[in-house]
């Protein structure tokens, strides 16, 4: 992985996914206690960021491998943003997700035209699924994180991010982003590095779920308990990746761990004070950001928030807080 495979994919991405706005509110700011600028991924094709690797990925294939078709796997945001690329490429899709994916993501899934494949997550192996039936297929396995063009994607945020702040004046933040496996913190950690290196990312994490915080200070790779619950579903990982983590430990500053109730309070937040919608685990950041900024060192913050796709019982349960 370097810098140049991200310039690459966003000269294969350009026109084709949004260039997202870098947002502030002097509310969040007070909040926070400094200067805060939001990222709103969740305004994304398909909701998240997920799309930006989905068609790094796909763009990436020959002709043959996109006929032959792909397969994820997915919790739901890298599960649509695969299904549109593969949609718009015209490449058959085979998505596997957990049987308790917000309904949401697995009926906008298949709306992109994929075929979903249901599975539990606390007793099934989507590694095991997902291998299994790309042999049997002849399909092209296009992993969430795992993967260096997907990375690639993914970095071309970062690319964003860094011309934004300049644009804003911002020389010197700690750039925080939600974190599960850390394709995305590990592709902006890398985009950051090249473009603005005064700006360093710090990864974002649900409480029980802190794989990436626990690797980043013991310097090896650190698995959770994947009995474990939370709300943030987009971001629950086993572990760091294997390409992702040596990227995180060489960019990346200590990890910021949130609670349930604070990424509820942040969905609260960017509802009312920006008018966004964005899910749990894609708060996380923003609830770092808003609950925990005396844990950061730089005058300025950037939060991204990195999707959109929530059920409407959980919205309305993050409103309620208002």
């Amino acid at each position: 992985m370097n810098i140049d495979m991200i310039r690459a994919a966003a000269r294969r991405l350009e026109g084709h996914a949004r260039r997202t706005p870098l947002l502030r509110s002097p509310f969040l700011d007070e909040i926070a206690g400094k200067p805060l600028y939001i990222k709103p991924e969740c305004l994304q094709h398909t909701g998240s960021f997920k799309f930006r690797g989905g068609w790094s990925a796909l763009s990436a294939l020959s002709e043959a491998a996109r006929a032959s078709g792909v397969i994820a796997y997915s919790s739901g945001n890298h599960a649509q943003g695969v299904a549109y690329a593969a949609q718009l490429h015209g490449a058959p899709a085979v998505i596997v997700m957990p049987s308790d994916a917000p309904r949401l993501k697995v009926e906008n899934t298949r709306a992109h035209g994929a075929e979903v494949v249901l599975y539990d997550r606390f007793s099934e192996s989507r590694e095991e699924i997902g291998a299994s039936l790309a042999s049997e297929r002849g399909l092209t396995l296009i992993k969430p994180y795992d993967e260096p063009e997907v990375i690639a994607g993914q970095g071309t945020c970062g690319l964003e991010i860094a011309q934004q702040a300049a644009e804003a004046g911002v020389s010197e933040a700690e750039v925080l982003v939600c974190c599960g496996g850390g394709g995305l913190s590990s592709g902006i950690a890398l985009a950051l590095a090249a473009d603005a290196p005064g700006l360093r990312v710090r990864p974002v994490e649900p409480e029980s779920f802190d794989d990436v915080a626990r690797s980043l200070d013991s310097g090896t790779r650190q698995h959770n308990d994947m009995t474990a619950r939370s709300i943030c579903d987009a971001i629950l990982t086993p572990a760091p990746g294997e390409l992702t983590f040596p990227i995180l430990a060489a960019h990346c500053g200590p990890g910021l761990v949130i609670s349930d109730d604070e990424a509820l309070d942040a969905m609260a937040q960017a509802f009312q004070r920006l008018k966004l919608v964005v899910e749990p685990g894609g708060a996380a950041a923003l609830a770092a950001a808003l609950y925990h900024a005396r844990q950061t060192d730089a005058p300025s913050l950037v939060a991204v928030a990195t999707g959109g796709n929530v059920d409407a019982d959980v919205f309305a349960q993050a409103l309620a807080r208002l």
